[in-house]
């Protein structure tokens, strides 16, 4: 069974810095799609930065030019860089990929844990 474990969360004041990581383990043929999405208390889950199996990136606007995203497809890892955080950054974040487990399988969509940030002002 595939599984999505992230790490790096914490507590950080106000333009500082966190590095997100998610790991994909278990055994499965590709990853295709892969993303980060927050969610704050009261709030829905919504997109922060996705990358695609093609290599494309996209950033929600509030994050742009802020944090970046990338991955390392030999590894099954994806990084969230998290630059000038702000307090609204603050929430859960979960980590989302596309996972096929065998080439004659179709992809489904599977959810980290979450991971919490919290920026303080």
């Amino acid at each position: 069974q595939v599984q999505l474990v992230e790490s790096g969360g914490g507590l950080v004041q106000a333009g500082g810095s966190l590095r997100l990581s998610c790991v994909a383990t278990g055994r499965f043929f590709s990853i295709n799609d892969m993303g980060w999405y927050r969610q704050a208390p009261g709030n829905q889950r919504d997109l922060v930065a996705t990358s695609t199996g093609g290599g494309s990136t996209n950033y929600a606007d509030s994050v742009k030019g802020r944090f970046t995203i990338s991955r390392d497809n030999a590894k099954s890892t994806m990084v969230l860089q998290l630059n000038s955080l702000k307090p609204e950054d603050t929430g859960v974040y979960y980590c989302n990929a596309h996972v096929r487990p065998t080439p004659s399988t179709y992809e489904y969509n599977i959810w980290g844990q979450g991971t919490q940030v919290t920026v303080s002002s």
